[in-house]
C-alpha cells in the first residue's frame, strides 16, 4: 500500500472500517442562517456518513424559547423534526408548538439559558458539545464563556461576541482550537482560515483593504455608473440586499465589526470605539430622528449630490470610489476610498465581497479573496464546514 501511495494512488479507508464519531451541537438562533443550517445538516447525513460522521443535534433554541432531545447521550432531535422546527420558524411560530412533536422538551426563557448551561456541564467533558451561535445577540456571550470554560466548542456566525469587550475576545480565545469563526467575515469564504495561515506562517501582515458589506459593495459600483445614491438604495431594497432599514447598512457599523474582529486576528488590542467609522448619512437622519419611510423618500435624496461629487472627482483622477475597511498597523477604519480602476477592489461590480491582504510574501500583488459574501445558504454552509473542521477533537 505504501509502493502505491508513493506513485500517486489515494487510499480511502471504506465506511465500515471507521470509527462513527458523534458530535452533538446546540443550535442558538433559528433565523434564516440557523433554519438554512438545519437543512444542509439533514441534506448531507449520507456524506458525512461516508465520512465517519455524524452531527447530533441535541438543542435547538431561539430567543424566546429551547427545544431538547430527551436523550442527550445517545440521541438527538431527529430528522424530521429538525425539518418541521424549519417550517414553524419560517411561519413565525414559537418552538414551543413542537414539544408534543417526537423525542423532545420545551423550554422557555429564561429557563432555556440555564439548561444549555445544564447540558454543557453534562456532556462537555464527556462526549463533547460544540455551540453553534447563529443569532444576532449579544446575550449568547455570557453563555458561550460558561460553556467553553466546561471544555465547549463554539462555532459562530454571529459577529457580536467577537466584538464584545476585549475581554470578552480574549476568553473565547482562551482555547483557540476549540472556537470556529470562519462566516463572521465574508460568509462562507475562507478569509479567517487564509489570515490564520498567513500568520502561522510567519509573514507579517502590513494592510487589509476589502469590501465587506455585499450592500455596499452593490451601491457603489452602481453610482459609479451615474445612478443617483437615492434610486440605489431603493433598487438594493426591493432586490432584498439590505436590511429592512438601509440605515443598519449605509451607517458601517456591519463592516467595523468584521473589521474589528481581523485587527483583532492580527494582534490588535482595540475595541469597536477604537474604528473611525464614515456614516453615509448624518445623524440628522438616525433611526431615533426619522423614520424609515421618511428616510427613504426625503433624506435619501438630500445625499445625492454630495456623492456624485465624490464620484466625479475619484473619476477625473482614473480611480473609483468603494466603501471599505482598512486595517493598517495601528490604524483600523471604515468608510469610503478612491482606489484605483484597475485594482482587485476597482474592478469589484455587484455584491461580491474582495479582501486584498498585503504581507512580505505578497507585498506587489496582494492575496485576494473575493465571492459571495452573504446569503443565509452560503452562510451556512461555511459554519457547517467550521462544525466539521472540530471533528478531531471528538472521539
Amino acid at each position: 500500500m505504501l509502493q502505491n501511495w508513493n506513485q500517486g494512488s489515494h487510499f480511502t479507508v471504506p465506511s465500515y472500517l471507521r470509527k462513527m464519531k458523534n458530535i452533538p451541537l446546540i443550535l442558538m438562533g433559528c433565523g434564516g442562517v440557523g433554519r438554512q443550517l438545519l437543512q444542509h445538516i439533514v441534506s448531507c447525513r449520507s456524506l458525512h456518513s461516508t465520512q465517519g460522521l455524524c452531527l447530533r443535534v441535541v438543542g435547538v433554541g431561539d430567543s424566546t424559547s429551547l427545544l431538547v432531545s430527551d436523550d442527550l447521550l445517545h440521541k438527538g432531535l431527529d430528522d424530521t423534526v429538525l425539518l418541521q422546527l424549519c417550517r414553524v420558524k419560517s411561519a413565525g411560530e414559537s418552538l414551543s408548538k413542537l414539544c408534543d412533536f417526537g423525542e423532545c422538551r420545551a423550554f422557555g426563557h429564561p429557563e432555556s439559558e440555564g439548561k444549555i448551561l445544564e447540558i454543557a456541564s453534562q456532556l462537555g467533558r464527556k462526549t463533547g458539545l460544540v455551540l453553534v451561535d447563529c443569532s444576532a445577540s449579544f446575550d449568547t456571550v455570557a453563555v458561550l464563556k460558561q460553556a467553553m470554560h466546561m471544555g465547549c466548542c463554539a462555532v459562530l456566525a454571529n459577529k457580536k461576541p467577537l466584538t464584545s469587550s476585549l475581554e470578552d475576545f480574549k476568553k473565547l480565545f482562551k482555547c483557540p482550537r476549540h472556537i470556529r469563526h470562519e462566516s463572521t467575515v465574508g460568509a462562507g469564504l475562507p478569509v479567517i482560515a487564509s489570515l490564520n495561515r498567513i500568520i502561522c506562517s510567519g509573514d507579517p501582515v502590513h494592510q487589509i483593504i476589502g469590501s465587506l458589506s455585499g450592500t455596499l459593495g452593490y451601491v457603489m459600483s452602481e453610482v459609479e455608473d451615474g445612478k443617483p445614491l437615492s434610486q440605489v438604495v431603493k433598487d438594493a431594497k426591493s432586490l432584498g440586499y439590505t436590511e429592512p432599514d438601509p440605515r443598519d447598512d449605509l451607517g458601517g457599523m456591519d463592516v467595523a465589526r468584521k473589521a474589528l474582529i481581523l485587527a483583532r486576528i492580527l494582534g490588535h488590542q482595540i475595541n469597536l470605539d477604537s474604528i473611525q467609522i464614515e456614516s453615509l448619512y448624518p445623524k440628522e437622519m438616525g433611526p431615533d430622528i426619522m423614520t424609515v419611510e421618511d428616510f427613504l423618500e426625503r433624506g435619501l435624496s438630500l445625499l445625492d449630490k454630495d456623492i456624485q461629487a465624490r464620484v466625479e472627482k475619484a473619476a477625473s483622477n482614473g480611480n473609483v470610489l468603494r466603501y471599505v475597511c482598512v486595517i493598517e498597523g495601528s490604524r483600523c477604519e471604515v468608510g469610503i476610498q478612491e482606489l484605483p480602476k484597475n485594482s482587485p477592489l476597482g474592478r469589484l461590480r455587484g455584491s461580491d465581497n474582495v479582501l486584498e491582504i498585503y504581507t512580505r510574501c505578497y507585498s506587489k500583488q496582494p492575496l485576494v479573496i473575493q465571492g459571495a459574501g452573504a446569503g443565509n445558504d452560503t452562510t451556512a454552509a461555511g459554519v457547517l464546514a467550521d462544525i466539521v473542521d472540530l471533528q478531531d477533537l471528538f472521539s
